[in-house]
């Protein structure tokens, strides 16, 4: 990632840098926080010190620490106060009531080719889209959830069955309210745990693909959940959101995106190519697009 693009506004491909990154006897730990006076990240392997390389992003080197791990960043912030938050970049996360990040590969085994190369806009041919909430779309006997390995097995055939072409999730990246649906998140890369891990996802994305079921994933550009883990004041001041509570504050007592800031508009727009290109997702279904167009 070119960090003048990151700052103007212009990367598409932040997640590359920032984040947890393993490499052969360790985990590289890359945060954006410019307001920070010390930030430390907890790993199962101990508690390292980050260091500022520049003047707004702290990285560290964490020798043992593995996929698999989970960790945590505590920011000392503007205010002085020390908070543990979840990483904005994280790629995993666990199941609530615990708000931290897990370190995680990228999903690998993708056998779409076929699909990848021949899938179009339907322009020319049927489009039928069937809206599902993973959770909610069928339970079992018990009220636990399916599993995306099960969903793989019951969904596309489903859609096939009743000539739908394409899937449209709700969101999947993490969440904590269970009746938000995923529409206030905290983990705007992380697939949530609820259903498995990301690689098990992709696995799904490939059963759908390999049936002829285009997947369309909901997307949420617009504000995120409050909780104290998450992005909100995550450097001790309001860097994610606006800083005034009468327009950082949305309808739905989450908070706004602001998207004047190039850095934030850089997380946003390299969420959405992390969804389509890591998943090979086939779309993305923009949630509260009049936010977009008529706040303020």
């Amino acid at each position: 990632m070119n960090m003048q693009e990151f700052y103007t506004g212009h990367a598409f491909d932040a997640y590359e840098f920032f984040g947890a990154h393993t490499y052969f006897g360790g985990t590289h730990f890359a945060v954006w926080a410019p307001s920070a006076q010390h930030i430390a990240v907890e790993t199962e392997v101990g508690t390292y010190d980050m260091h500022r390389t520049q003047s707004a992003v702290w990285e560290c080197d964490v020798p043992g620490a593995g996929a698999g791990m989970v960790y945590q960043y505590w920011v000392r912030g503007a205010n002085g106060q020390s908070v543990a938050h979840c990483d904005p970049y994280g790629t995993a996360m666990t199941l609530r009531p615990d708000g931290r990040s897990i370190i995680a590969d990228r999903p690998t085994g993708f056998s779409d080719d076929a699909w990848m190369n021949s899938r179009s806009k339907c322009f020319d041919k049927p489009l039928n889209i069937y809206e599902v909430h993973a959770g909610s779309w069928r339970q079992k006997e018990d009220g636990s959830w399916y599993t995306y390995a099960e969903l793989a097995e019951l969904l596309p055939a489903y859609c096939k069955e009743n000539g739908f072409t394409h899937i449209e999730l709700m969101p999947l990246a993490e969440h904590p309210f269970d009746g938000s649906w995923g529409y206030q998140i905290t983990g705007f890369y992380a697939p949530t745990s609820r259903y498995g891990t990301p690689q098990q996802l992709a696995e799904f994305v490939n059963a759908c693909h390999k049936a002829g079921i285009g997947v369309i994933l909901d997307f949420v550009p617009v504000h995120f959940a409050i909780d104290s883990y998450g992005l909100k004041e995550f450097d001790g001041t309001p860097l994610y959101e606006y800083p005034a509570a009468a327009v950082g504050q949305s309808e739905w007592g989450s908070c706004n995106f602001m998207h004047s800031r190039g850095e934030i508009r850089c997380f946003i727009q390299s969420c959405a190519d992390y969804w389509l290109r890591v998943f090979h997702a086939d779309g993305l279904r923009m949630d509260a697009v009049s936010r977009l167009i008529y706040w303020q």
